[in-house]
């Protein structure tokens, strides 16, 4: 059975975004229903699925992880595309894969601490791994938008 979240689900859900450091006992106040209620709510929502758990975000570039890039990666034969996976899932410095559609198979998303690390990644540790054909890459110049999906936005 699929979990309907109601507003007040969505409620917990918009506090939990802003902060998960955030006590239940004051969600529960500003929804007006019991600690034990929210609790409850939220592990529903874990079961389900909805939340993945609470997490601190780590600044990149305060670690010295200046460049973040792009990275468009073509495949010999979409067929190895799980082999390739489990090559670059061993690598560090890439932080998202994306299976896509278009030109590219897969589009990554990598942080390294200098041109010369990237140039380092692709050269001697991407381009090295079977199955991929090619790549190209994007160096993001700045990150002008990041946020979370909108929590007050109903399913269509």
């Amino acid at each position: 059975m699929k979990y309907q979240i109601d507003d007040i689900d969505r409620k917990i859900l918009s506090y939990l975004v802003k902060n998960a450091r955030v006590p239940f006992l004051e969600i529960a106040r500003e929804c007006g229903i019991s600690g034990a209620a929210i609790h409850q709510r939220v592990k529903k929502m874990e079961d389900a699925g909805i939340i993945e758990g609470s997490r601190f975000i780590v600044k990149p570039r305060a670690l010295g992880f200046k460049i973040c890039a792009f990275i468009g990666v073509i495949l010999d034969n979409a067929s190895q595309y799980k082999k390739v996976v489990k090559e670059i899932e061993k690598i560090p410095e890439v932080i998202e894969c994306h299976f896509i559609t278009g030109h590219y198979s897969f589009f990554l998303k990598i942080r390294c601490n200098s041109h010369q690390h990237l140039m380092d990644i692709l050269i001697n540790t991407l381009q090295n791994i079977p199955g991929i054909a090619k790549t190209e890459s994007f160096i993001s110049l700045d990150q002008l938008i990041e946020k979370q999906v909108d929590i007050c936005t109903e399913e269509q």
